[in-house]
């Protein structure tokens, strides 16, 4: 296993192919940007270029058929479950439906990492950068793909322990095998079956040698990567941290907020609900309005008292009761300082007996005073 990464999030800015830079842009292909190229569709800084032996970086002005080249996007990843019945490649030839065909409108222009032929299913990754995909298909990671074999006849566990070290079939060296029977049934047999080579139908190479049909092949995992409850058909995206922790490089830099503190409609700051620092939280005082369970200098709380108010014996100017440092009569504070003096809020469910009024509303009157 190689000490040293192929891929990091910051190789966008290092000097590159002018085709792969176009590629990676998610305009078209890498083939297809060279086509275009030799056409004389393609501008740098200005002037059309006629071969694509040139390199740049993300400071050079490009341009494709007049268009400026759109801005690069971050490395992204995906795990999708690919379905029986499609074929993993740009084009072909015979006019079968692909994976991208499937894709087309739910995700932008993406690579495979490894392939599975068409009657294979099970876990694919999909990724926006040409780097990323092939670190992953290195086999310097030493990342293993693992696979679900459905087979016919009665499998020997014997001679699945014989592979282990790895097989030679028709000239053809397959490294070490991993392979253990799950389930054997009457006619057939479910085995896991972990490879780290993937060569082109590897694992039905290796099983029909071993004189076993392959009925059903389905990848569950590819290295860290799970399938997982994912449908078929169905698509994740894996998160960019996830990425760097499992390949071993540093995460890109999240950006930051630039949010500024929410305003009341008086131009005050909002309070905070848990701190308290600038106006009354639900648990802690704050120096312009009630807590719930404390004190302030302007008011009181359910159980204590201030210089403005009393507790539940005592009487006021201000007013006297459970509930006397509230005019609207709610055990509620207000997210402003002092009394409303226009619309009341809603009360409380309980409803509070007349001794406990603070003198009459100025505005509308509210639910607890009908």
């Amino acid at each position: 296993m190689s000490d040293k990464p192929t891929f990091s999030f910051d190789s966008g800015n290092a000097p590159a192919r002018i085709a792969k830079h176009i590629a990676r842009a998610g305009v078209c292909s890498r083939r297809e940007a060279e086509a275009r190229i030799l056409d004389g569709r393609v501008t740098v800084n200005g002037d059309v270029i006629a071969s694509p032996a040139l390199n740049v970086t993300a400071a050079d002005e490009i341009t494709v058929d007049g268009k400026p080249l759109p801005t690069r996007e971050a490395a992204r990843l995906w795990r999708y479950h690919k379905p029986r019945g499609l074929v993993v490649t740009d084009r072909d030839e015979k006019d079968r439906e692909t994976i991208f065909d499937a894709l087309a409108d739910r995700l932008p222009r993406v690579l495979s990492v490894g392939r599975l032929d068409m009657d294979s299913e099970g876990l694919i990754l999909l990724t926006n950068d040409g780097g990323l995909a092939r670190h992953l298909e290195l086999p310097s990671t030493g990342w293993s793909r693992k696979y679900r074999v459905r087979v016919q006849g009665r499998v020997d566990p014997a001679a699945l322990a014989s592979i282990a070290d790895g097989i030679t079939i028709d000239g053809v060296r397959y490294g070490e095998v991993s392979a253990r029977l799950d389930r054997q049934m009457t006619s057939n047999a479910w085995v896991t079956v972990a490879i780290r080579e993937g060569r082109n139908r590897e694992v039905r190479r290796i099983m029909e040698h071993l004189g076993h049909h392959v009925g059903r092949l389905i990848r569950v995992s590819y290295g860290p990567f799970l399938l997982g409850d994912i449908p078929p058909g169905g698509v994740e995206e894996v998160k960019a941290r996830v990425i760097a922790d499992q390949l071993g490089i540093e995460a890109p830099t999240p950006q930051t907020g630039t949010a500024k503190p929410r305003r009341a409609s008086n131009g005050k700051t909002a309070f905070n609900r848990t701190s308290g620092k600038t106006g009354p939280g639900k648990t802690g005082p704050g120096k312009t309005g009630p807590g719930r369970t404390g004190s302030g200098k302007a008011g009181q709380g359910r159980t204590g008292s201030g210089k403005a108010g009393s507790g539940k014996a005592g009487s006021d100017k201000a007013g006297s009761g459970r509930n006397a440092a509230a005019p609207d009569h709610t055990s509620r504070p207000s997210r402003t300082a002092g009394p409303s003096k226009g619309r009341h809020t809603h009360a409380d469910h309980s409803r509070p007996s007349s001794r406990h009024k603070a003198g009459p509303a100025r505005g509308r009157r509210n639910k607890a005073d009908r």
